[in-house]
């Protein structure tokens, strides 16, 4: 009886074992077995989910974009008083854009800046007229960037609203003296304008055919000094660039056409000049920073710019 019972429980112990054994491969074949149609879709996600978190790793290791911290230098620029505001706006986003760049400015009228230019003294002469041929001849490039009106501004308090080409030609030259010639007030009339040398001047006086022949009661050295003038003193007359126009002074239509950038555009509007940043050689053969600026002008933000200070861009 005792050696029955121990054979019995040799084949017990020997069943266990065989059967802990199929248990054991059963479980490597269900964990080695494809995934099935439930299980595919999770997987698929967590493959996704490492791609992602690879690329956010490799993004993070890559190199900053070039946001032109790598351009380094100065631009200083001299000439007209009337494009200060698109001088000024043009030099602050640029080097807003690019903090290693420092843009300066001086406002001494356009032929003082082509002079300067011509002299090296500056990189950009700015002029708000075209250049002369003598200009020209020294070297200077005429870089047009913008197109700018010419406002006839007047006291507030003047009831006239329109004047002829030939009436205001002849007002310039002293041969009308009294706005009621021209349908206003009897009041007698304050010619002002700008000092020789300026591009102001200049084109207002070309535009018209009465170069040389101005009879100024002032003749001053801004746009904002004939702006104060004329904002100040009845019966007064002016010219100042489109741009700075505001409700201090009444802007004049001449021949009926009121002076906007559509109608300048027309051509219907003729009182209009360039304004022009020369430079001593085209601009291809400027430094590295002021390429820099003229690319930026020409670009889609500097178009915008231009148009924010009231200027009209060159097409």
């Amino acid at each position: 009886m005792k050696i029955k019972s121990t054979k019995i429980f040799a084949l017990i112990g020997a069943a266990t074992l065989l059967m802990g054994a199929m248990t054991g491969c059963s479980s490597v074949a269900e964990t080695e077995a494809p995934l099935t149609e439930a299980q595919a879709p999770a997987a698929d996600e967590n493959a996704d989910a490492a791609k992602e978190a690879e690329g956010a790793a490799e993004e993070a290791e890559a190199p900053a974009e070039d946001t032109g911290a790598g351009l380094n230098g100065t631009i200083t620029m001299a000439g007209s008083t009337s494009m200060e505001k698109l001088a000024n706006a043009a030099g602050e986003a640029f080097m807003a854009k690019y903090p290693g760049v420092t843009v300066s400015a001086e406002f001494t009228g356009s032929s003082a800046g082509i002079e300067s230019l011509n002299a090296g003294s500056v990189d950009i002469g700015n002029s708000s007229r075209a250049l002369t041929d003598d200009e020209k001849g020294a070297g200077a490039v005429e870089n047009i960037v913008a197109i700018d009106g010419i406002a006839v501004a007047v006291n507030p308090s003047t009831t006239v609203e329109s004047l002829t080409t030939d009436d205001l030609a002849a007002i310039y030259k002293g041969e009308i003296k009294n706005w009621s010639e021209v349908g206003g007030e009897d009041a007698a009339i304050v010619v002002v304008g700008r000092e020789a040398g300026s591009g102001t001047r200049g084109a207002f006086e070309e535009l018209l055919d009465i170069e040389d022949q101005c009879a100024y009661a002032n003749e001053l050295d801004s746009t904002g000094a004939v702006m104060a003038k004329v904002a100040s003193t009845p019966g007064s007359i002016g010219y100042v660039s489109l741009d700075v126009l505001d409700d201090t002074v009444k802007a004049l239509n001449l021949n009926d056409v009121e002076p906007t950038e559509e109608n300048i555009k027309a051509g219907t509007y003729v009182l209009s000049r360039p304004f022009v940043m020369a430079t001593a050689g085209e601009i291809s053969e400027q430094n590295e920073v002021v390429q820099a600026l003229f690319a930026y002008l020409q670009s889609p933000e500097g178009q915008e710019l231009i148009r924010s200070v009231g200027l009209i861009t060159v097409e």
